[in-house]
């Protein structure tokens, strides 16, 4: 159980029913679809579709209880006796009560926020919490103002850590979230170049990631990019850990080392840590989780173990083998001209393979600066990359670009997935790697299961 109907009415002080009886509620529901027994419903209203046209089918799946927005009809259906608490706006309703349940449960807040590896820390940070303490985290892609207050309302009584990923378009929404969320300790994982589009410039992007600050408790802990110049401001306002690889960092990586499976790295203090990504960028990104374990008093033997066992958020670096043997790298689940550089370096430095083919898509959100950054990925690839393949409107400047600077690498776009998948099969042998890299849109993980079919 939650909370029950009774302790509802203390912060939603109009409602009709036996909303004072203690009604038990064991979660909070917003698809009406789902079967969600002793639940309370919250029906959103977006701009084509409204929540509250699906109560009926809510109360037939197991919802006990519902808030209400007052200017709506409630349907004669529901039985007088029915708990339903009135408000003017649900969203902020189930914003409000994801903050006074927060409060009740009280655990220490960890809210990460970055443009690239949000998702990756936050299974490191929570991989190595969960060695010492109850923790819950955020599932999937639930990082907005609506995923990330149904993340807070999901969390057991008994819990200790709470890990909430925060992502965002514009400026004001990690502010709503941090506002929400109220964290202990907030991580910055880096600046990109996420959402430009919006934001304008990486400056506009490193304010809007700072907002995660303005909910950060009195006493709070800043764990964040050591090595980014946006960053290079903070001083004293908070407490800061830096991690990275310039010598300034309190966290330092000294050195790393990346084979078929795994990335190695120590640090400045002579300890070594394996993760099961490829990258130093990920070694940077799991940096953070050891400064925090290191901080709640975690032993090293038990960050050791956490970061070399994490589960890993799929289509996020995952290597696997396809036809005939082939090694494919899925990274498709997003992209940033950043994260699209750093995997392809990690091409580059993978040993073992005669032919390294990179298959690459647009990245969305870059407003009038995306022709710009293409091309700069354009200007990364270079051999030990034998082939590139890419498909989309903007990612043909990237091939384009290619072409005119490196003329030994097979280079080719396309415009359609199948033309590109029949090209591509000519490359699907045992001694061949394949990258697959586009923004979540492009649905590369189509292109990637097509080639695991055996």
């Amino acid at each position: 159980m939650l909370f029950t109907t009774q302790w509802l009415t203390s912060i939603f002080t109009q409602y009709r029913g036996e909303a004072c009886d203690l009604i038990p509620i064991e979660r909070v529901n917003t698809d009406s679809r789902k079967e969600a027994k002793r639940s309370l419903f919250i029906p959103i209203v977006g701009e084509n579709f409204d929540g509250h046209d699906y109560i009926k089918e809510a109360f037939n799946h197991g919802a006990v209880a519902t808030i209400w927005d007052r200017k709506k009809d409630l349907p004669r259906f529901l039985p007088t006796d029915f708990p339903v608490f009135f408000v003017d706006d649900t969203l902020h309703a189930l914003q409000q009560l994801a903050t006074a349940y927060r409060d009740r449960v009280n655990p220490t807040v960890i809210g990460i926020t970055g443009s690239n590896g949000k998702t990756t820390t936050k299974d490191f940070v929570s991989s190595v919490l969960k060695q010492s303490f109850r923790t819950h985290y955020t599932q999937g892609n639930f990082n907005n103002h609506i995923g990330l207050p149904l993340t807070i309302l999901s969390m057991d009584t008994d819990t200790e850590m709470l890990v909430l990923e925060m992502g965002m378009s514009d400026f004001g929404e990690i502010d709503l979230l941090s506002r929400i969320a109220q964290p202990t300790i907030a991580i910055i994982t880096n600046i990109g170049e996420s959402h430009l589009e919006f934001l304008g410039t990486r400056e506009g992007i490193a304010k809007a990631k700072l907002e995660i600050t303005n909910g950060l408790t009195e006493d709070g802990l800043l764990i964040i990019d050591g090595d980014e110049k946006l960053l290079e401001h903070l001083r004293d306002d908070y407490n800061i850990i830096r991690c990275g690889y310039h010598e300034h960092n309190d966290v330092i990586i000294q050195s790393y080392e990346i084979n078929n499976q795994q990335t190695t790295f120590q640090l400045s203090n002579e300890k070594s840590y394996t993760i099961p990504l490829l990258g130093k960028h990920h070694a940077k990104n799991a940096t953070y989780a050891i400064a925090l374990g290191k901080k709640l008093g975690i032993s090293d033997e038990k960050i050791y173990e956490a970061l070399s066992t994490v589960a890993l958020t799929s289509m996020r670096f995952e290597i696997t083998e396809g036809k005939k043997g082939v090694s494919i790298i899925n990274d498709a689940y997003n992209a940033s001209p950043t994260s699209m550089k750093a995997a392809i370096d990690v091409v580059k430095q993978i040993e073992g393979f005669q032919n390294k083919v990179l298959v690459l898509g647009d990245i969305f959100e870059l407003g009038e600066q995306s022709k710009r950054l293409h091309r700069s990925i354009g200007d990364v690839i270079e051999p030990p990359i034998t082939a590139l393949f890419t498909y989309g409107k903007a990612a043909e400047v990237i091939s384009s670009t290619v072409q005119k600077h490196q003329t030994e690498i097979v280079c080719e776009h396309f415009s359609s997935k199948s033309e590109l998948m029949s090209r591509l099969l000519s490359y699907v042998q045992r001694d061949t790697l394949i990258l697959f890299k586009a923004s979540r849109g492009m649905a590369f993980e189509t292109l990637v299961e097509e080639l695991q079919k055996k």
